[in-house]
């Protein structure tokens, strides 16, 4: 029997990652940054990704294609890249937001998957296919517990302490000044605003956790708070109608920093006590290639989003 070559893809905010096999074995495995081809036209898009897949598919357009897309937030969206990847390509294509590669990337059929990186998002399906999404809204109206929110959020508390006459001995305080390049406290806010863009910002993250490890009640107050604005996200999710069993947490930050997992966890057990709380330890771009499979067997698409 011939084997066809699938393809899949993780758009992320920050990088993404394309995956090409060929029966069961990997034939390339790239990372791009993403900034660098997308330019959120999304015919000049899908022209420019279906060329990138098929140089890395040696010339060949795959006969699956599954696309995680960063911003693709509502099934209208979603279908659309869909369908001009599917023209430029000739092949199956399954497009979905970027969080729903978390519950395949973990061997799962069904669950809701949360996405904590340069954004944030919660994203399920119903029972009838259609799309649940709760966040995605930017860093600046929210993205709770992504890396840019999280020193948002720092900066915020830091300002409160100050407001409040604390002496400013909190090790959050020095830790983000350092990492501004600044010694002098009033400058965090101007050097905040001159600083434009998420992945800008999400840079700084570290230093939150960094301080919340040398003690900062600060730090550990904000971390805490990320957990469970990502619990609040799929709490929402949970009462529009998902299925609460399962959820798959993934992304740059969570999956990076116990703490903000830790936290996640504990709200969750307080959101929806029976529900089962992974993480995802594998790149989420598995789960794209474990979506371009099922694509290529004919099974799943039609139930989710239709097939083109």
């Amino acid at each position: 029997m011939t084997q066809k070559m699938i393809a899949g893809v993780d758009i992320g905010g920050t990088k993404t990652r394309i995956m090409a096999c060929l029966g069961e074995r990997t034939i390339a495995d790239e990372v791009l940054v993403t900034e660098t081809w997308r330019i959120r036209d999304m015919e000049t898009d899908a022209t420019t990704l279906a060329g990138i897949v098929a140089n890395l598919c040696g010339g060949m357009a795959p006969a699956a294609l599954a696309v995680g897309a960063h911003g693709c937030d509502t099934d209208e969206q979603c279908l659309r890249f869909q369908a001009l990847l599917a023209a430029r390509t000739g092949g199956a294509v399954q497009v979905v937001n970027d969080a729903e590669l978390m519950v395949p990337a973990a061997g799962h059929v069904d669950g809701i998957g949360v996405v904590s990186g340069t954004g944030s998002i919660a994203v399920a399906r119903t029972a009838e296919g259609k799309m649940l999404a709760a966040g995605g809204w930017g860093w600046i109206l929210g993205d709770e517990g992504s890396a840019p929110a999280l020193v948002r959020e720092a900066a915020k508390a830091i300002r409160r302490a100050l407001d409040h006459g604390e002496d400013g001995s909190d090790p959050l305080i020095g830790a983000l000044m350092r990492e501004l390049g600044t010694d002098d406290h009033t400058k965090l806010g101007i050097l905040l605003n001159e600083t434009r863009g998420a992945a800008v910002w999400g840079r700084h993250a570290n230093a939150v956790f960094d301080a919340a490890i040398a003690g900062s009640a600060l730090a550990v107050r904000v971390i805490r708070e990320g957990g469970a604005g990502l619990a609040a996200l799929v709490e929402l999710l949970i009462e529009r109608g998902a299925n609460p069993a399962l959820v798959v947490a993934g992304g740059g930050v969570i999956s990076e920093q116990p703490m903000l997992m830790t936290a996640f966890v504990d709200a969750m057990a307080k959101v929806s006590p029976p529900s089962q709380v992974l993480l995802l330890r594998d790149p989420p771009v598995l789960g794209g290639v474990a979506l371009a499979r099922r694509l290529l067997a004919g099974q799943g698409v039609s139930s989710q989003i239709g097939a083109v």
